[in-house]
């Protein structure tokens, strides 16, 4: 996804081997947090733009170009899918509760009540990654998806980190290793002596 100056995001396809960026859904408000379905065919994505009410939720299918909106999802946004396709994981709208959709059974629950940013399926898909960054002791977090047991995995209080135009970013390598920004930039102020020559 990207935008232009003072535009509202717009989620895009590029081939891999590069060239013409295609916008998804050009009719809609925006395009958010775009992610593939595990076969390939459609998009989940919000096509409201962040802090807006309206779409939540929706599965754009690549071929027909129609979407179709998650029941229940019209306040959640920053969807992720199982590598399995069988959940759908989303935040509330204002980032205090990880909800997850049971896609056969259509239907949302709340896995935890906490502050919630960045959402990250684990390879296997049996746990969800999650950074509490707006909250007063940040760490990064698991989640069980069997029996939704939480392990906080690490405070990121004493770690200096880069704030982008969407927060303070995290996420999982190949090997579901932790990912952060840290902002490794200097804003300190120096005086400097020097006798001239």
């Amino acid at each position: 996804m990207g935008r232009k100056l003072n535009a509202n995001w717009r989620a895009c396809l590029i081939s891999a081997n590069g060239g013409k960026f295609e916008e998804l859904a050009a009719d809609a408000a925006a395009g958010v947090d775009p992610g593939w379905t595990p076969d390939g065919k459609s998009i989940v994505l919000s096509l409201n733009n962040l802090g807006a009410s309206g779409r939540g939720i929706s599965i754009l299918d690549l071929e027909t170009r129609k979407a179709r909106d998650l029941p229940g999802a019209e306040h959640l946004f920053s969807p992720r899918v199982s590598p399995d396709g069988k959940y759908i994981a989303a935040i509330n709208g204002d980032e205090t509760a990880l909800m997850l959709f049971d896609v056969s059974a259509r239907r949302w629950t709340e896995l935890i009540k906490m502050h919630i940013s960045y959402p990250s399926w684990s390879h296997n898909g049996q746990y969800l990654y999650f950074d509490s960054y707006l909250s007063e002791d940040p760490g990064l977090y698991r989640i069980r998806i069997s029996d939704r047991k939480l392990e906080r995995l690490v405070s990121l209080t004493a770690i200096r980190r880069f704030w982008g135009p969407l927060g303070e970013w995290a996420g999982l390598a190949p090997d579901d290793s932790l990912l952060i920004t840290r902002d490794a930039s200097n804003e300190e102020v120096y005086a400097i002596d020097w006798q001239p020559q």
